[in-house]
Order: structure tokens, then C-alpha cells, then sequence
């Protein structure tokens, strides 16, 4: 089968890489750059589960093909925490109960992270919309929403 070459930026180390054309971007982190954060489930685009940022906004990464982020940055949950310190977000997910099980969480912890870095002071409303997208088989909704909040009011008090 031929292959497509693709560079891209994933969570700050740029890859070169030789891409079947019909791989996805969920295809490339998890099984040839050993990113699993990003969880494969729905393969659709209507969990959640593989959001990734890609160039500043959420995809789901399922629906994105690979040579669609040739020349892209990418970020995955693995890419958030630096020097083994969590960041704010995570840690609020973690001190408010919102990870359950962890399987919705890596996707979800990505659309909040974007979420705040467009808006820092969202509304509960905005909140609610902007993980909209985020399906939780747990139903941690309530918790994963005051893990947001509190991020925020920890910033500004």
C-alpha cells in the first residue's frame, strides 16, 4: 500500500512520518507514535473520547485524516502536563471527582484546557456549552463542570 509523507508538531517535537492515506489522526498518535491518551470508542466524531487540539482547536481526532495535519500542531492530553506537574485543569478534575472510570477524561481535560485558553472567564452556560461535545458514560458532568469553575476562580480570584 502506498504511503502519503507527513511533518507535524505533536505536543512540541516535530515527526516526519509515512502515512497510509486513509489512517486517521487517532490511526497515527495511538498506533505509530504510541499516544494512547486520545481514546478510540465511537469512531463517528460523537463522543468525544479522541479530541485533540490540532492548531489551536478541538477535532475529533477519528475524523481527521492524518495527512490532513501534515504541517500541523498538534497537542494531546500527554502534552499538557510539563515536568511531571499537572496542570491546573487536571488537577481540578482530580480534586473535584470528575474522573470516574477515565476513559472520557483525556478528551475531556483537552476540550477544557482549549476552552479556557479562549476564554478564561466562561459562564457556567458556556462551560456547558463548550463540553457540549464531551460525552461521559459515568455521568460526571456536574463534577467535570465544578473542576472548570474552579480552575477559573483559582486563576482569578
Amino acid at each position: 500500500m502506498a504511503t502519503v509523507p507527513i511533518d507535524l508538531t505533536v505536543n512540541g517535537r516535530g515527526r516526519s512520518l509515512q502515512v497510509a492515506p486513509h489512517h486517521t489522526l487517532l490511526d497515527v498518535l495511538r498506533d505509530d507514535l504510541a499516544l494512547t491518551g486520545a481514546k478510540e470508542c465511537c469512531l463517528v466524531g460523537e463522543c468525544g473520547a479522541c479530541t485533540v487540539i490540532v492548531d489551536g482547536r478541538t477535532v475529533d481526532s477519528c475524523l481527521m485524516l492524518a495527512v490532513e495535519a501534515d504541517g500541523a500542531l498538534v497537542t494531546t492530553i500527554e502534552g499538557l502536563a510539563a515536568g511531571g506537574r499537572l496542570t491546573p485543569i487536571q488537577e481540578a478534575f482530580l480534586d473535584e471527582g470528575g474522573v470516574q472510570c477515565g476513559f472520557c477524561i483525556p478528551g475531556q481535560v483537552i476540550s477544557a484546557h482549549a476552552l479556557l485558553e479562549a476564554n478564561p472567564h466562561p459562564t457556567r452556560a458556556e462551560i456547558e456549552e463548550g463540553m457540549a461535545g464531551n460525552l461521559c458514560r459515568c455521568g460526571c458532568y456536574q463534577q467535570i463542570i465544578e473542576a472548570i469553575l474552579a480552575t477559573v476562580e483559582a486563576a482569578h480570584p
